[in-house]
């Protein structure tokens, strides 16, 4: 099968690559001039450089493939780029959705479990998305980005949301979760926040995709999460595996929350907003657990061990000279 694949640079799309290229899939990537090909060095795959906004470039790709899937996305946990996360997030969502319904062949949009409810108690399912989570720029414009991709189906797009966990494993070229790792590393951390995250081996997710692909209702919405774990457990784990010195409790909220009030203000002398701001705190402070059950039983979605996925990674940041 002929399939484009958009941010196959990324943590996710990378892994995704490997697993179609290993099914015997024709592969064009997208990517951006500024892009690091690292992540492709070895694969054969032909990578486009294009603008994901620009349907003109978009349309060609599509036409000559089968299946479109879309990885590429920015990541803002803070205040700062909204309008850069919703011309990348949103407009890059619609204008493929729209070129992929104009060809009639199918697109799996992958969102991310962040664009539902906060859990309190249970964790939650593909149709809670109330109380909403705080409205920095990446929950805001990848919400957006739901709903611009749904608006498309409605109009007949063959398409299929996948909503990833918090993600671990190899080939984590930028770093993205694997940048908690490395500061467990670097540093003894006391304190981890007081939340959870839903915690799955990225080939799993990958897995997860394909079988969507094949398999998933058009127009449907799985989650492909994992083990619910608070943040204390995850870097207790992450820690043990790199042989370092596990948090001993979690930041209390007035805590967490004077840390992101002083990001906030030094965001206003700084070019970049530092990682540490309100938004990013007060996410960790929440459980973002989910459920599931539906893409397990519908589409055959299994998950693997996270230890043996967060040794893997570990494994892979000392073999790529990380450490």
């Amino acid at each position: 099968m002929r399939i484009l694949v958009t941010g196959a640079t990324g943590f996710l799309g990378n892994n995704l690559v490997r697993t179609l290229l290993d099914q015997g899939h024709q592969i064009t990537a997208t990517k951006r001039l500024t892009s690091d090909l690292r992540p492709l060095d070895g694969l054969d795959v032909d990578a486009v450089d294009v603008d994901l906004n620009d349907s003109t470039r978009i349309s060609p790709l599509i036409r000559d493939a089968d299946l479109l899937i879309h990885s590429a996305a920015m990541i803002q946990l803070g205040w700062s780029k909204l309008a850069a996360s919703r011309k990348i997030n949103v407009e890059g969502t619609r204008t493929l959705a729209q070129a992929a319904r104009r060809q009639g062949i199918r697109m799996i949009h992958i969102s991310t479990v962040d664009t539902l409810a906060a859990c309190t108690d249970t964790p939650v399912n593909e149709t809670q998305t109330e109380p909403s989570k705080p409205a920095c720029s990446y929950v805001v414009s990848k919400r957006a980005a739901s709903e611009a991709f749904a608006a498309e189906v409605e109009q007949g797009l063959d398409g299929i949301t996948v909503l990833p966990g918090f993600m671990v494993g190899p080939w984590d070229w930028r770093p993205s979760s694997g940048e908690m790792m490395l500061a467990i590393h670097q540093n003894w951390i006391p304190l981890a926040p007081a939340g959870g995250c839903s915690v799955v081996d990225v080939r799993d997710v990958a897995a997860g995709v394909v079988a969507a692909a094949e398999h998933g209702r058009a127009g449907q919405r799985y989650i492909l999460g994992g083990d619910n774990l608070t943040y204390l457990d995850l870097w207790t784990r992450m820690a043990r595996v790199m042989g370092r010195r596990a948090p001993r409790g979690v930041l209390p909220d007035w805590l967490a929350a004077t840390a992101g009030r002083l990001g906030d203000l030094a965001a206003r002398f700084l070019k970049e907003e530092p990682q540490v701001n309100s938004g990013a705190t007060s996410m960790g402070q929440l459980r973002h657990w989910v459920d599931s059950s539906r893409a397990k039983k519908e589409l055959g979605y299994q998950t693997q061990s996270i230890d043996t996925a967060l040794e893997d990674a570990w494994k892979w940041f000392q073999t790529y000279g990380y450490v």
